[in-house]
């Protein structure tokens, strides 16, 4: 399946809702990365204030230049969330998803295999105290 996205915007949570599906290639990942700059236009928050849920459960196992890819989006600090969530449905996904976070795998970004509780922990004041 080719790669599609979706983005949804919630500007008075200042939140950011993509949704990552099937398998992505580097066209793919550009029309992401043009959407993705329009979304963070319609928020109000200072920048990197935002929180981000990515949904990435019905994407499929990326090819290693594109794991690296993703890396560097993930890397990129211009579009870097206050917290960040990801819904993951299998293992492997999971497994390539901390190899493109590289060092940023911190108190401020979690894994989830259930949209409900990604979506209470960003929106819980201290999401230390969610259990995911």
């Amino acid at each position: 399946m080719n790669g599609t996205f979706d983005i949804v915007v919630d500007a008075d949570r200042d939140l950011v809702v993509m949704r990552l599906a099937g398998f992505f290639d580097a066209d793919t990942l550009g029309r992401f990365l043009a959407a993705r700059a329009v979304a963070a236009r319609q928020l109000r928050c200072g920048p990197n204030r935002h929180l981000s849920l990515t949904d990435i459960s019905a994407i499929s196992i990326q090819a290693q230049d594109m794991v690296a890819a993703f890396g560097a989006v993930l890397a990129d600090p211009s579009f870097r969330s206050r917290r960040l969530a990801f819904v993951v449905a299998t293992s492997l996904a999971r497994v390539q998803l901390r190899r493109a976070l590289g060092r940023r795998i911190d108190h401020d970004v979690a894994f989830f295999t259930d949209h409900a509780a990604a979506m209470r922990w960003l929106l819980t004041a201290d999401a230390r105290q969610v259990a995911a």
